[in-house]
C-alpha cells in the first residue's frame, strides 16, 4: 500500500475497480466450479438482516503459484444486509383481478425509487 494512501493515483476508482477485477480473475481461476454460500442461521427479520454463513469450494486450480489440492476450502462469519422493495402493486391486483378494473378502480403505484419514478415520468 502507498503511503500517501487517498491521494496516490493507484488508489483511484479506476484501480480499485482494476484489483477487483484482477482479483475475481485470480478466484475463478482457483475455484473454476464456483465458491458456495450456504445460509447457516438467521437471525433477525426484514428490513435488517442478520445471518451466519459459510462459504466453501474446492481449491481445484492454481493459487499465486501454489498448486491445486483439490480441497475443500471454508470459511464462516456473520452477514448484515437491509432490504428495501420497490414495487407496483397494482400489477399484483391486477393478476388477481378477473376484468379489468373501470378507470375510478385503478391503482396507481406511489414509490420511493427513483428507477421506477423516473420510468412512470418517461411514460407520460
Amino acid at each position: 500500500m502507498c503511503c500517501c494512501k487517498l491521494h496516490c493515483p493507484r488508489n483511484s476508482g479506476l484501480m480499485i475497480q482494476l484489483k477487483k477485477l484482477s482479483a475475481l480473475k485470480v478466484f475463478k481461476t482457483t475455484f473454476p466450479c464456483g465458491f458456495a454460500l450456504e445460509i447457516l442461521h438467521v437471525y433477525s427479520r426484514l428490513p435488517v438482516i442478520v445471518y451466519k454463513f459459510r462459504h466453501w469450494g474446492f481449491m481445484e486450480g492454481p493459487f499465486k503459484g501454489n498448486s491445486p489440492t483439490r480441497e475443500m476450502v471454508e470459511f464462516s462469519g456473520i452477514g448484515i444486509f437491509e432490504v428495501q422493495f420497490f414495487y407496483d402493486p397494482g400489477q399484483l391486483l391486477e393478476g388477481l383481478l378477473k376484468e379489468k378494473p373501470s378507470d375510478e378502480y385503478k391503482i396507481k403505484a406511489l414509490s420511493t425509487c427513483p428507477f421506477l419514478l423516473q420510468q412512470s415520468n418517461l411514460d407520460k
